[in-house]
């Protein structure tokens, strides 16, 4: 009797053949108990799954996938009692696929959880294996930056991704562009840190006829090239000052005027942001106002060094001799690898390229030995050597902010106001920051 009353009822079952995503239902002994067509097409087109066990299945695992080092969306779902979601790396036909996973549990008449019916979405924009265009990963940094950006880029909300240089920020903003709503739509980069200051404004909002000398016809800016897409900041903590209220108003109101021009435009657009710089410590500074800080880091997202994912550099070297080394079929013998997987790389996924396209210039055979990535770390020795001689940093980055906000303070000769104006904060927050840091008021309240 137990038994069948587990069993689920064939309007469900009716129900879940009737989706057009992927759906699956199962027990809570982890028995896949019905799969509709969309499933069966995308991941199981030669084999039934029912009767065998969801992680069996995906992961190939023996043990629930919350006893293999995963977090396991069943348990997550009978602890909390309601809808969960994951990304987890899927076996399908295809390969190893991140795949997202959406799990909500039911309840019987008297209360209690009997069966799951789990959404998948394989997301395109990752790999768990070598993929020479798509973001390319397995480690937990990597998994739980992605898991991130599959949150936010359905979403509208403004992304500021912060990393070293290197990391791959100009990537994940073409993830989170091509995961979103806005795919169909162009995403336009601009490099904030190669733009001059006097052109910054006409560069990115457009100008009028004759708004300044050289401007013999009306021109669209960045903006407008982004509408209905993404634009996407890059280096944004190299902005002007004198430009942040300007994109600050861009970001509060979704309008913006053409140099030379008096009419208010509007601006469909979505905002990705990064930097390699600390805003905080900038903000601190007074170099970047606090209030587009904000407004820019709706949702931050940090992207990990490839230091903190040496399990990884496997992956990304084979992805990577397949661009630097297109005609060419290049493997890494053991030791190259362990030589690679024992280097630093300050300078990341970009540093690990330059080194493998020197290693594979220097290797006259389909295989890059040891002595090949030896020779290419030294003819790269200079980068090593600026690294090294980098002043240590004795002081952490709270400190650092807390000198920087005390030099600002004690340099300041007018207003309080226009002390937090110079900030881009209130007078309120202003005086309480003064106030946590035992700093002297030297500016008056006028």
């Amino acid at each position: 009797m137990q038994e069948a009353a587990r069993r689920p009822l064939p309007e469900l079952v009716s129900y879940l053949e009737g989706m057009s995503e992927p759906h699956i239902l199962f027990d809570t002994q982890y028995r896949i108990l019905a799969a509709n067509s969309a499933y069966r097409r995308q991941f199981s087109p030669d084999r039934s799954v029912v009767g065998r066990t969801c992680y069996e299945v995906s992961h190939h695992f023996h043990v629930p996938c919350d006893q293999a080092g995963e977090s396991c969306p069943l348990v997550k779902a009978r602890e909390s009692g309601q809808r969960e979601r994951v990304l987890h790396l899927h076996h399908t036909p295809k390969g190893e696929e991140y795949v997202q996973i959406e799990l909500s549990p039911l309840c019987d008449a008297t209360g209690e959880q009997a069966f799951f019916v789990e959404r998948m979405e394989a997301l395109r924009i990752a790999q768990g294996q070598p993929e020479a265009q798509s973001l390319t990963g397995r480690a937990g940094a990597f998994l739980r930056m992605l898991e991130l950006v599959a949150r936010v880029a359905p979403s509208q909300a403004t992304v500021l991704l912060q990393g070293e240089s290197g990391t791959g920020k100009e990537l994940v903003a073409h993830a989170v562009h091509e995961a979103s709503a806005r795919a169909h739509r162009a995403l336009v980069a601009v490099d904030c840190s190669s733009l001059p200051e006097n052109l910054f404004e006409s560069e990115l909002f457009g100008h009028e006829r004759g708004a300044f000398t050289g401007a013999v016809s009306s021109k669209g800016g960045l903006v407008e090239a982004a509408s209905g897409g993404t634009l996407f900041l890059d280096e944004v903590g190299d902005i002007p000052l004198t430009m942040q209220v300007k994109l600050l108003r861009l970001l509060e109101s979704g309008t913006y005027r053409r140099v030379g021009s008096t009419e208010l435009r509007h601006a469909d657009i979505r905002v990705v942001s990064a930097t390699h710089r600390d805003l905080d410590l900038l903000v601190a500074q007074g170099h970047f106002r606090e209030d587009l800080y904000y407004r820019l880091s709706t949702f931050p997202i940090r992207l990990p060094a490839l230091r903190e994912r040496r399990e990884d550099v496997a992956l990304l070297a084979d992805a990577l001799l397949k661009r630097v080394a297109p005609s060419r079929r290049l493997t890494l013998t053991p030791d190259a690898l362990a030589a690679l997987q024992d280097h630093p790389f300050p300078g990341n996924v970009r540093e690990l390229r330059n080194l493998l396209e020197r290693a594979s210039l220097l290797c006259d055979g389909d295989a890059i030995h040891q002595n090949h990535i030896a020779q290419a770390l030294q003819s790269g020795r200079r980068l090593r050597v600026a690294e090294e001689a980098r002043p240590a940093r004795d002081l952490s980055v709270k400190e650092m902010q807390e000198a920087a906000w005390k030099q600002v303070v004690a340099s300041h000769q007018g207003s309080r106001a226009e002390l937090a104006a110079r900030l881009g904060i209130s007078e309120r927050s202003l005086y309480r920051r003064l106030k946590t840091l035992g700093t002297p008021d030297k500016a008056s309240a006028t």
